[in-house]
Order: structure tokens, then C-alpha cells, then sequence
């Protein structure tokens, strides 16, 4: 047995999340810590909420709440979506829990140990009007890159380059709306990255199945854009600082955010059974392979700067093997935002459909070479394709039939013949193929698989034709009907970690109450020809065709 350790980025805890958000790593994680489980390996899945920084901040100011009150709402919330959504965490953290507050203080003492942090001089934004300085993204202004407006001062939603507060065209303050902002000097700490060049070089080099443009991303940081990382900032919300002189200031929210991951599976083993042991996952872990989902926009900071923070300790701990990036859901070709509310947000996606229309939508058409753009027609038009008249027809008919024509259980008599063998033979190798797509995280393409299987289902159910054959040869109809039930049977457990509600349900009929279906091991003939004298439940429509008039609904909602 393999372990697996799957994270993915730690979403903001400032406000519900969009779509774009939910494919760009919460989502894909899943299907993947759902596909490993099925394989029979051991899977930890963590993930949890980044509650420090400026978003957390501001979000509160907003809100008119303390900023720990707000944290723990906004947790709760999107903890509830991430449940309905089917998202099967081992667990789901917090950046601000005591483990994250005493991990980081320990990597930072460790980094300080060894020579890598350094006091520096900082240029920063200061607001009259605020009485403060003004962290990164507390200054809004003009992109000088792209030329968008209200462009943060640590990074630009609209080109995604990386920005210093000092660089944005008439910079204002986001708390205040000041204008008349100073530019004075305050005292920072610096993890001195460019000191361990060498042996991120070297790291990066010993990795590999990561997506080309993840490769171009940290060989471009690590080549021409590697920096010293300043890891403080001017804040009251976040990890305080153990340094004298430094008792006003935290940690800069992507320092302690990668060290939450090592903190959520702290949290996990303190919550559950004594026998839990978070050191086997992050120390003396050389079996575990450990595999990061995230958005472009994050790679460099875990490509190259949480990497930094690991190997500077000079401790031994479990770098990731694999770092699975997307590109970006674009929404009516403009980027998803939360911070302007542009787009899908994922509570509203849930009070409109079922979530496994999403899941399989996002999953089916993941941003993973490319940008995608989001389209309400396009997702009803596939959506009623693959899952109405695909899968779910093939479920429905060939249940239906056996009710009328078997008393609801799945046939003896016949033998198999020249159609369920080839078929079986082709079953396979698409299986198989599967698989293959599953372990290397190409998700689009176990998409189309899994689409693949579910029209040969029904290819071969339409040549067979059970209902027509049943008086004329009942020995036939047996054999079709028994191959039918099983490969929709089949076709669920193939489905089981993109639309696991829906395969549940196919499931549960067939009387599978397991919680974790088993990937298929047995050869195709053997899983098409049994179960006889088994009862098969009914079921209603398993999944219901958006209408044009609820299709004209969602585009009046969504703007499409």
C-alpha cells in the first residue's frame, strides 16, 4: 500500500469561493484523494482556510466584526459549501490555529539558526489619514503592467503579475481611500532565498510529473525573479514575530499559509484516535508520495519559497513530489474574482443544481493547459448530454426494463457470447487506460474515459436490445439484461471520484453500502456475468435534463 498525501491551496477565508476557485484545486484534489482511496492506498487529503493577511483584514472591517469572530464564520461557511460540494477532506484546518502560530515560529528559528533571515530597511506605503503603514494589499491603484484599475499592491488580478505596493500607478489606500500616501522606510525581516539557490536548483531537478508550465514557472523564479522574500508585516492579525524589536509586526501570510498544511495534519492527529501520527506523513516520510493542487497564480510560492523554508530549517522534512497546477476558469472571457463578486460563486452554484453536475462540468473541462471559459449554455448542453442521456439513460432503462421483465432482480440463464466477450475485451483496455489517466492527474482525459465507458454501455444495451429479444429468446434477454445491470453497476464505481453522489445512488441500489467502492480488479467477463438472483432497487430519473426555460433562469442569474 502506497500513501498519498494530497493538499490544496488553502482558499482565502474572505467570502464564499467561485467556481474558478473550486476547479483550480479544491475540486481536482478530491477526485484524486477519492480515485487513490479506490485503488485501496492511504490517503490524507488536507486542506484549510488562510486566515491571515490583509484579506482576512479587511473582510472583517467589512463585515463590522472583530477579525477572529469573522474567521470563524467565514470557516464555518465555507466548510459547509466544501461538505455539500462532496469534498472529502481528512480534514480542513485553520492558518490560525495554535499548531500554525507555534510551527511557523519554529521554521522561523530554525531559518534564523542557520543565517537565512536578515533584518532590512523597507521602503512602505504609510497613510496619513490611516495612522499606519499600509500592508501590500491594503494599496489599490493602476497595474503599470496591463494598466487595470484597483490592481492590489502584492499581486494584479488582472495580468497576475507580481507587484511591490511602491509600483502601482496612483496608489490609494483600500482602508480610507487616502491619496495622499508617504513613502517611509520601516524595518522588515527577509528569508535570504537567494542563499539556497543551489539547492532549490538541485530540488527542482529531482521532481518530476509536474505540468510543463509548472516547471517554466520555478525555473523563471529560480533563474531571473529569484528575490529575497520579505516574511513580515505591519498587521495586529497573524503569527507574531519572537524577535525584539518586532513586537508590532507578523508573519507575511505566505510564509505561515505552506506551514499550515504540516499544521492542519497536526490538527488531525490531535483530534482523532491516539494512534494518529502526523510525523509519518511530514518526517521520516521517504514512502509517502505527496502531491500539491493549486492555481498558477500559487506555483511560485510552492515551487520555490515554501520549498526554501523546508530545506533552510535543515530539518528533515517531506518537500512535495508532485505539483499538479491549473490555469484559470475564465468567466464571459474575464478572469472569476471574488473580491468584486464576478462570476459563479459555489453557494450560489448549490442553490441552483445538484453539485455533481458541477463536479462533472469543472472536471470534464479543467483549465489544465490552458485558460477555459465558463459558458451557462455550454455547461447545460453537456451537462444534459453526458449525464442525462449518457449515464443516466443507461442506468434508468436497463433498471426499468429489469423490473418489467425480471421482478427487479438481475437474471440467471444464458451464456455469455461473441458480443460480451468483445465487449469485455474493450472494457479493459478503456479501463486500464483510465487508470493511467487517473495517476497521472490528467483529468480532462479520465473525463473522456469515463464518458467513453458509458457510451459503450450504451452502444452495446442498443445492439443487444433485451426488450425486444425477451419473448423470442428469454435465454438472450438474460444474458443481456445481466451484462446491462452490470456495466451500469460498473459504470458508477468508474464515476464514483467526479460525481460520487450520483454513482452512490446507482450504487446503493445494486446493494453496495460500502463507502469506498474498489477500483475493478477482476477481468471484465467475470464483473459482467454475475450477481444473478441479486434484488436491484428501483430508482427515479437519475438525473434530470435542464429545461431551456431553466437554462434562460440560470443565464438571467449568471449573466450569460
Amino acid at each position: 500500500m502506497t500513501r498519498f498525501l494530497v493538499t490544496s491551496a488553502l482558499p482565502y477565508v474572505n467570502g464564499v469561493k467561485h467556481i474558478g476557485n473550486l476547479i483550480g484545486s479544491l475540486l481536482p484534489a478530491d477526485v484524486h484523494a477519492r480515485f487513490r482511496r479506490q485503488t485501496g492506498d492511504d490517503v490524507l487529503f488536507i486542506c484549510g482556510t488562510d486566515e491571515h493577511g490583509t484579506p482576512a483584514e479587511l473582510g472583517a472591517i467589512q463585515a463590522g466584526q472583530d477579525v477572529r469572530t469573522f474567521c470563524d464564520e467565514q470557516h464555518a461557511i465555507q466548510a459547509d459549501i466544501y461538505r455539500r460540494f462532496g469534498l472529502s477532506f481528512d480534514h480542513f484546518g485553520r492558518s490560525s490555529s495554535r499548531q500554525n502560530h507555534a510551527l511557523t515560529q519554529h521554521f522561523y528559528n530554525k531559518l534564523d539558526a542557520a543565517g537565512l533571515i536578515e533584518e532590512r530597511e523597507l521602503s512602505q506605503i504609510w497613510s496619513a489619514a490611516d495612522r499606519r503603514f499600509l500592508p501590500d494589499r491594503y494599496v489599490l491603484g493602476t497595474c503599470p503592467g496591463c494598466g487595470i484599475d484597483a490592481a492590489r499592491g502584492d499581486q494584479c488580478d488582472g495580468c497576475g503579475d507580481l507587484i511591490d505596493p511602491t509600483e502601482l500607478i496612483r496608489p490609494r489606500s483600500a482602508l480610507s481611500g487616502d491619496c495622499a500616501l508617504e513613502v517611509r522606510t520601516s524595518r522588515h525581516l527577509f528569508l535570504r532565498q537567494t542563499l539556497l539557490v543551489n539547492e532549490l536548483n538541485d530540488w527542482v531537478d529531482s521532481r518530476s510529473g509536474w505540468p510543463p508550465f509548472v516547471v517554466s514557472l520555478a525555473r523563471s523564479w529560480l533563474t531571473s525573479e529569484l528575490k529575497d522574500r520579505c516574511i513580515t508585516r505591519d498587521l495586529a492579525w497573524g503569527i507574531p514575530v519572537p524577535r525584539a524589536g518586532f513586537e508590532q509586526k507578523v508573519f507575511y501570510v505566505w510564509f505561515d499559509a505552506p506551514i499550515a498544511y504540516i499544521a492542519a495534519t497536526q490538527e488531525w492527529a490531535d483530534a482523532g484516535p491516539s494512534g494518529r501520527d502526523w510525523r509519518r506523513w511530514w518526517r521520516n516520510s521517504d514512502d509517502v508520495q505527496y502531491i500539491q493542487f493549486l492555481g498558477k497564480d500559487n506555483v511560485p510560492f510552492h515551487a520555490v519559497s515554501f520549498p526554501a523554508t523546508l530545506i533552510g530549517s535543515g530539518e528533515s522534512w517531506k518537500t512535495v513530489d508532485v505539483i499538479k497546477g491549473f490555469h484559470w476558469l475564465n468567466f464571459q472571457g474575464g478572469k472569476f474574482s471574488t473580491s468584486r463578486r464576478r462570476g459563479i460563486f459555489t453557494d450560489q452554484a448549490l442553490e441552483e443544481l445538484p453539485p455533481d453536475l458541477w463536479r462533472w462540468w469543472l472536471i470534464a473541462n479543467s483549465p489544465e493547459t490552458s485558460d477555459t471559459d465558463f459558458s451557462v449554455r455550454r455547461f447545460v448542453a453537456d451537462v444534459n448530454k453526458d449525464l442525462a442521456d449518457v449515464f443516466g439513460n443507461l442506468v434508468n432503462r436497463i433498471i426499468r426494463f429489469t423490473h418489467q421483465a425480471f421482478d427487479g432482480r438481475i437474471p440467471a440463464g444464458g451464456q455469455p457470447g461473441e458480443p460480451e466477450i468483445s465487449l469485455a475485451v474493450h472494457l479493459e483496455r478503456r479501463i486500464a487506460t483510465l487508470r493511467t489517466h487517473h495517476e497521472a492527474l490528467e483529468f480532462r482525459r479520465a473525463a473522456a474515459d469515463t464518458r467513453a465507458i458509458w457510451s459503450a454501455a450504451n452502444a452495446y444495451l442498443q445492439r443487444a436490445a433485451p426488450w425486444t429479444t425477451i419473448k423470442s429468446d428469454p435465454d438472450r434477454a438474460a444474458v443481456a439484461t445481466r451484462t446491462g445491470l452490470n456495466l451500469a453497476s460498473l459504470s458508477a464505481v468508474l464515476a464514483w471520484s467526479i460525481v460520487p453522489a450520483l454513482a452512490d445512488r446507482v450504487r446503493r441500489a445494486f446493494g453496495d453500502n460500502e463507502d469506498i467502492p474498489r477500483w475493478p480488479s477482476a477481468p471484465c467477463g467475470v464483473l459482467l456475468d454475475c450477481g444473478a438472483g441479486k434484488q436491484v432497487s428501483q430508482l427515479p430519473p437519475l438525473v434530470q435534463k435542464i429545461t431551456g426555460e431553466r437554462a434562460d433562469q440560470l443565464a438571467d442569474r449568471f449573466g450569460d
